[in-house]
């Protein structure tokens, strides 16, 4: 009897929430489209998401807090974010995971190349930090939003980040410059 209790439990625990209806959590939001894994279209409302940045400017291996906020009580529950080149389709540089809510993805063979929830609690608002690569031009932060299963956002930007390419800085990131002294 033990046996057949330890089953049936077993049995409902993996089954019921199925049965019952209640939603998915094991969401995933391709790479590629940015959109999710079920049959829902994309809202085409204005977004109640931002995706702030903490610099215009950056350079190769700098690094770039991004921050995914909800407007108002909007909160969320999914997302996908990357950096992107204007007019690309291919995440570039990688993320640093600092946010418990935030784990890396590997999107195109790349490790960290873009962040995602790691839970299905509700979210007002997750921080990440982005590492620059070497050669890339203009770029934006582009996301997929998750509110839940019937309302979802794709392809909300951040403002546009500019590569500053300094003459005084070569390839190695070490200094040009020749510092002289007065004795």
């Amino acid at each position: 009897m033990r046996r057949h209790s330890c089953f049936v439990f077993l049995f409902c625990w993996i089954f019921l929430p199925g049965i019952l209806g209640f939603p998915q959590t094991n969401t995933s939001i391709d790479c590629d489209s940015l959109l999710p894994n079920y049959e829902a279209e994309p809202q085409t409302s204005a977004p109640p998401y931002i995706i702030a940045v903490s610099f215009d400017n950056f350079e190769p291996g700098n690094e770039v807090q991004v921050t995914l906020e909800a407007l108002g009580d909007a909160g969320f529950k999914g997302f996908n974010l990357q950096a992107r080149e204007i007019d690309g389709d291919v995440p570039v540089g990688t993320f640093k995971i600092t946010d418990p809510n935030t784990k890396g993805l590997e999107c195109h063979n790349m490790t960290n190349s873009a962040v995602s929830n790691a839970n299905s609690d509700v979210k007002q608002k997750v921080t990440t930090t982005w590492i620059a690569p070497p050669d890339v031009r203009e770029l934006q932060f582009i996301a997929t939003v998750v509110q839940n299963l019937e309302n979802f956002w794709v392809g909300i930007q951040s403002k546009t980040l500019t590569p500053t390419h300094s003459e005084s800085v070569n390839v190695t990131g070490k200094s040009k410059r020749k510092v002289s002294f007065s004795v």
